[in-house]
């Protein structure tokens, strides 16, 4: 069994003992709690200082949980939020539409899958829970692009590799199509990630109006397609979705 990295372990030791005593503990508090030579629970505090995760008072010198600890904190809630409001609606909604449904969120220069309803038939089909989809190609990932400042820095930052033919992947042609996708409330993909499927995207914003994820209806082109266009029926009803979930998040009417 691997070893576990003793400093991460100080560390996380260090970062419970501020969040659950007193509001500001000074170094040679937080050494005599842990057991640790003062000069090494200093450098423990130093490099937590550093990457924001722990503050230092000027005046008294003592230590408190910084505020990268509470971005962090705030970003897991919105997403578990996120999930939980959104289960009873993406299930009505793979049920009325006879697709697969899936919830993302950004993450790592990626579209994060934290919700995955699987279609409603006796298909075999694989939990896509924790999987990992590109920003430029997918609906998903194009809605998140097109609302999300960051994604869209992260998408243009990126080697948008060309899955398939239909891939956009030149940089003007991609903002024209993030541009489009403002303009309508949803994105499409049409076998622009994997050949013979589809699917469309439509944003959920939290009560700051601020776009917290995305939904979207995938399965195959033929089922999911009128011809060369997305159904119509299916653009409405993600979008629908995305509107319900939005507004359980606080973001009312828009």
């Amino acid at each position: 069994m691997a070893k576990n990295i003793q400093s991460l372990e100080r560390a996380a030791a260090m970062l419970r003992l501020l969040a659950g005593g007193e509001r500001r503990l000074g170094l040679s508090d937080i050494a005599s709690s842990l057991e640790l030579a003062k000069g090494t629970a200093h450098g423990i505090l130093r490099t937590l200082q550093a990457e924001g995760f722990v503050e230092q008072d000027p005046a008294s010198g003592r230590y408190q949980l910084g505020a990268e600890l509470l971005r962090l904190g705030n970003s897991y809630l919105d997403v578990h939020e996120l999930r939980a409001r959104a289960l009873v609606w993406t299930d009505d909604l793979a049920r009325s539409s006879g697709e697969s449904v899936h919830l993302g969120v950004l993450h790592q220069q990626g579209v994060l899958i934290v919700h995955h309803v699987f279609r409603p038939d006796d298909s075999r089909q694989v939990l896509e829970v924790g999987a990992m989809q590109p920003l430029h190609s997918t609906a998903l990932g194009k809605v998140l692009s097109a609302y999300d400042p960051v994604a869209h820095s992260e998408a243009l930052e990126a080697d948008r590799e060309a899955f398939t033919p239909r891939t956009v992947t030149g940089l003007k042609d991609f903002e024209r199509v993030l541009d489009l996708t403002r303009a309508r409330g949803w994105a499409a993909d049409v076998e622009e990630t994997w050949e013979g499927v589809a699917a469309v995207a439509a944003p959920i914003h939290d009560r700051r109006r601020m776009p917290l994820g995305a939904i979207a209806i995938t399965g195959a082109v033929e089922r999911v397609c009128d011809g060369e266009e997305l159904r119509s029926e299916l653009i409405a009803a993600v979008r629908d979705c995305a509107r319900a979930v939005s507004r359980d998040l606080g973001a009312g009417r828009f």
